[in-house]
């Protein structure tokens, strides 16, 4: 039997996950609510499942951005997880994830969270390989490929920002960045 080839495109179609868990008492908090770590590890498995199955291959998380918490999700509610891959670049791997919180009593389905993962493609030996290219099937496809050509131009024009001001940053002359916070120096 020959070996197999991944081909050089796979459609977006092709990644798209759904992980849906019903969530228990033993994922809750202090405070009744399912811990955000909970949904964190949710995210990071549909993140791995959409990404290797569209790069055929072990993929691992780099980075994610966008985790915020819309809505608090309940004991007892069934949380599904859509992901799909938005984008790629030549090892590398965006996947969108959307998080929705089910009340099955009444029907009610919330939207909590929604993210982003970046992946990167290993192979067997452990170094960054090569994944398909990205097929758009649809006008929201070509927008979240798009979407994501944009974020990592934010992220990358953040990145120097921010390198730049920390480089040059004089704790001295910057004591004003202080007034109003809550914190005191005491050395």
């Amino acid at each position: 039997m020959p070996p197999f080839v991944l081909p050089d495109y796979r459609p977006v179609s092709y990644s798209r996950v759904t992980l849906t868990e019903l969530m228990i008492p033993s994922y809750a908090n202090f405070g009744g609510k399912i811990h955000g770590g909970i949904l964190l590890s949710l995210m990071d498995k549909v993140a791995y499942a959409a990404s290797s199955k569209h790069a055929g291959t072990y993929c691992v998380t780099v980075s994610v951005d966008g985790v915020n918490f819309m809505q608090p999700v309940e004991v007892g509610e069934l949380v599904s997880l859509l992901a799909s891959v938005n984008y790629v670049g030549r090892t590398s791997l965006l996947v969108g994830i959307k998080v929705t919180a089910e009340d099955v009593r009444t029907g009610l389905v919330k939207h909590t969270n929604t993210s982003y993962f970046t992946m990167v493609a290993k192979d067997d030996a452990g170094q960054p390989t090569q994944v398909p290219g990205l097929e758009l099937e649809t006008r929201d496809d070509v927008r979240r490929f798009q979407e994501a050509i944009k974020r990592r131009q934010f992220q990358q024009q953040y990145r120097e920002q921010f390198d730049n001001a920390r480089t040059s940053l004089a704790v001295d002359d910057q004591m004003g960045l202080l007034d109003g916070e809550r914190c005191r120096i005491v050395y």
